[in-house]
């Protein structure tokens, strides 16, 4: 009888530590604290990227110490987010600033020359022409020596936006050249007119090159 009695409560001792209500000395992680310890576990796996800081610009290798092709594009950058919120006010993009101070400059463009001289994309500049048309900013007048040809110019209310964006590009352009002497702004506009010129001289020489080599039979085939 003592033996049964042993027995059966040795059965209800191991029946309550597997009940799922029992609290047992083991304590279950929730799921955010589950989380955060992959977290620390990961880290702690990878010391090398814990409490890596990106340089931020102008120091390391967005510096002085970057390559040269880097920069252009960071300072292009910066100054294109910069115009494009200073803009913003007025409901006109860079590309279209672009657009109608080239307009402006050289009336008569053909929308090839247009983005060539914008540095945009002939489909960008055929969508900003049709919007700045419907906009008004600008129309299609004859040309005054052929008369039959149309030709993109300014309206007056182009001519009063465009006004209105040139003070902003100026007073950007006037913080861009902050610090520097006469001499020195003059040596940059050399250096970045010389880099522009050089490398697109190259891109005409490839394209001439191309055009004079002969096609091969596996060229043909892939132009069929």
């Amino acid at each position: 009888m003592a033996r049964k009695t042993r027995t059966s409560a040795r059965k209800k001792s191991d029946a309550a530590r597997k009940a799922p209500g029992r609290k047992t000395g083991k304590v279950r992680k929730s799921g955010p604290a589950k989380n955060s310890s992959a977290r620390r576990k990961k880290s702690g796996q990878n010391p090398a990227l814990a409490g890596v800081r990106l340089p931020a610009p102008g120091k390391a290798r967005r510096g002085e110490k970057g390559y040269l092709g880097y920069l252009l594009r960071q300072a292009q950058a910066a100054t294109r987010l910069t115009l494009e919120r200073a803009l913003g006010g007025l409901g006109v993009t860079p590309p279209q600033f672009a657009v109608l101070t080239m307009l402006r400059a050289y009336p008569g463009l053909s929308g090839a020359d247009l983005a060539r001289v914008a540095v945009l994309t002939p489909q960008t500049v055929g969508v900003i022409i049709r919007n700045l048309e419907r906009d008004g900013a600008i129309k299609k007048e004859p040309h005054p020596v052929h008369g039959r040809v149309l030709q993109w110019t300014l309206t007056r209310r182009g001519a009063v936006l465009l006004f209105k964006c040139r003070r902003h590009a100026m007073a950007l352009e006037r913080r861009l050249q902050s610090g520097l002497s006469t001499t020195s702004r003059h040596t940059v506009r050399r250096w970045l007119a010389k880099i522009a010129a050089d490398l697109h001289q190259d891109g005409h020489s490839e394209v001439r090159k191309s055009s004079r080599r002969p096609l091969t039979r596996t060229s043909r085939s892939k132009e069929r």
